[in-house]
């Protein structure tokens, strides 16, 4: 309680003052029990948990009924009830149905009692674990037709509860109850065969479990008992037992319903009997005018000092915005400051990557132009081959064969060597000729080298294996300048990210062609990030940049601890 106070802990303090509340019912101290479940009713209510303060209310309740404020009890009922019907609650809606229908039984209205016995009854329905509950209501509902002297009736509700076989291993304090109720009625209706039984039967069970209360009415039942049967000395034995320990519980009602009987049993007795009868009936009743100005009093009082207490705290709240919104003034100045000072800086790094990108392109136009070189050089050899030096061969090969011999078998055979000779040759530079020209056309040697340098150096950094897969169409002719820079730039920003941020061990790169698409495929095994949650840096807002001034489309695809993989689809024209 202390703690939560300096703390200005609202539900701290509402919990403590019911834990207070719950060890004072413990100790049967109604006042401060009532007096610390009225604070915590007040502190849950002024933070708008509904269902605790509607618990609060309902222990209240309780209470004031224990104490026969009965009106006081039926008003805080009420009251949880009204709270708990929109919080579908069916627990705590059952306990506080069950309760007012006890209420209304001590009121003798009986209708009322039963109405509120049937709501609990709906309540339960909806209740999970129901234990014994329901024999318990069917119980209750028995004591309001003992209460209006139906007792055929009442014994109705007790033996269908008592069908339940598992009532005496489940809950036997109420099967040492209902079996107790029932002789009780048997005897009112004068059917004594068994009644004795079972009336020592549940005394029996109630002695075991040291259930007070219990063994008080079980003796006045059995004084009863013994008084319908003419047994006097027996009747006047149980029924002094039952004063004696009604007494050392301060149970009025029992105690009142012990002087009663003994009174009409010890006719020697009957007039100090009736006297303490009618002392104590003005003084409880002085008592009970007490305990509900008392509990008036602890309701006015408590709301005067949760009062002050949520003043104070709304002062303390006050005075804590207004701090809050000093120290953001000036975190919002700092921030402005240091991101004038960032932008400065990123324009400048801007303008630098514009440089560095001129550059590259001027780079990249210069290897395009030698790479051209080298291949028109290739072309004019393999033609100069082809038509010139082939040609001339095929020439000369053609006019030796009808080139005229002696018959010299000699000379034959020197020609004929020469001849297979010059045909060698030929079918060699065709071979040289037709390589080169292959060559040439299948080359890939300057962007996919760029790329794959780029790659390697980052993997060599990095310290990551890769894997890279190239498409030829990038080394066409028609396929522009700017869409082989920006894809360089792409993958740049992408490796850099990579070896920033991920800790991959491997790395896949591929560029491939499909439905007039060039396709560019990035991933690694890296960290990964949330891209819901990841602020957004100038890296990944180039790529989209990027990919956005080629018409293309970009898919961004990370889990956390598996890696990101990075989809970009560019139209080739």
């Amino acid at each position: 309680m202390s703690l939560s106070t300096k703390a200005a802990d609202t539900f701290g303090l509402a919990d403590a003052s019911w834990n207070y509340g719950t060890y004072y019912i413990e100790k049967e101290v109604y006042d401060s029990a009532y007096y610390y479940y009225r604070n915590a009713q007040l502190y849950f209510k002024s933070i708008d948990k509904r269902y605790y303060t509607a618990k609060m209310l309902y222990n209240m309740a309780f209470i004031r009924g224990r104490l026969k404020d009965y009106t006081g009890s039926e008003i805080l009922n009420i009251e949880a009830i009204s709270i708990l019907k929109p919080l579908n609650k069916p627990d705590l809606l059952f306990e506080c149905y069950k309760h007012l229908a006890v209420i209304y039984k001590e009121l003798e209205e009986f209708d009322r009692a039963l109405f509120y016995n049937e709501k609990a009854l709906e309540q339960l329905e909806f209740v999970n674990d129901k234990g014994t509950n329901y024999e318990g209501c069917l119980n209750n509902i028995g004591l309001v037709y003992v209460k209006q002297k139906e007792y055929a009736k009442a014994n109705e509700y007790f033996n269908k509860a008592l069908a339940n076989k598992d009532l005496l291993a489940g809950n036997i304090q109420l099967y040492a109850r209902i079996i107790d109720n029932r002789a009780y009625c048997n005897l009112k209706m004068n059917h004594l065969n068994g009644v004795l039984q079972e009336l020592q039967g549940s005394l029996r069970i109630r002695d075991s479990l040291n259930n007070s209360s219990g063994i008080t009415i079980n003796k006045i039942h059995l004084a009863e008992y013994y008084s319908a049967i003419a047994d006097t000395a027996q009747a006047i034995h149980y029924a002094e037992g039952a004063a004696d320990i009604a007494l050392d519980l301060n149970n009025h009602r029992d105690y009142m319903s012990s002087l009663q009987l003994l009174s009409k049993l010890d006719q020697e007795n009957a007039p100090e009997y009736l006297k303490k009868l009618l002392y104590l009936n003005d003084s409880l009743q002085t008592e009970e005018r007490k305990i509900r100005n008392k509990f008036t009093r602890i309701d006015f009082e408590t709301d005067e000092y949760i009062y002050d207490t949520l003043r104070l705290k709304q002062q303390k709240i006050w005075i804590l915005a207004i701090s809050i919104g000093i120290i953001s003034i000036l975190t919002l100045l700092y921030f402005l400051l240091r991101q004038y000072s960032k932008n400065k800086v990123l324009h400048y790094e801007t303008q630098q990557q514009i440089s560095n990108e001129e550059i590259y392109f001027l780079n990249l136009s210069q290897q395009a132009k030698l790479e051209e070189g080298k291949m028109e050089e290739r072309t004019r050899i393999s033609e100069e081959l082809h038509d010139g030096i082939l040609n001339r061969l095929l020439g000369t090969r053609l006019n030796l064969g009808f080139f005229k011999f002696s018959n010299s078998n000699d000379e034959e055979g020197d020609y004929k060597t020469h001849l297979s000779e010059l045909k060698a040759i030929e079918k060699e530079i065709r071979t040289i000729s037709h390589d080169l020209k292959n060559h040439l056309l299948n080359s890939s040697s300057g962007y996919e080298s760029l790329l794959e340098k780029l790659l390697k150096e980052n993997a060599k950094v990095g310290k990551f294996d890769y894997e890279f897969k190239y498409c030829e169409i990038l080394d066409k002719k028609e396929i522009a300048g700017s869409l082989k820079i920006n894809l360089y730039r792409i993958v740049q920003e992408s490796l850099q990210n990579i070896l920033k941020y991920a800790n991959a061990s491997f790395v896949k790169l591929e560029l491939t062609n499909e439905n007039g698409l060039i396709h560019l495929y990035i991933e690694d095994n890296g960290k990964g990030f949330n891209l819901n949650k990841i602020k957004k840096g100038i890296g990944l807002k180039n790529i989209q940049s990027r990919t956005k001034r080629l018409n293309g489309a970009l898919k961004i695809k990370s889990v956390l601890n598996k890696g990101t993989i990075i989809q970009i689809a560019i139209p080739i024209h």
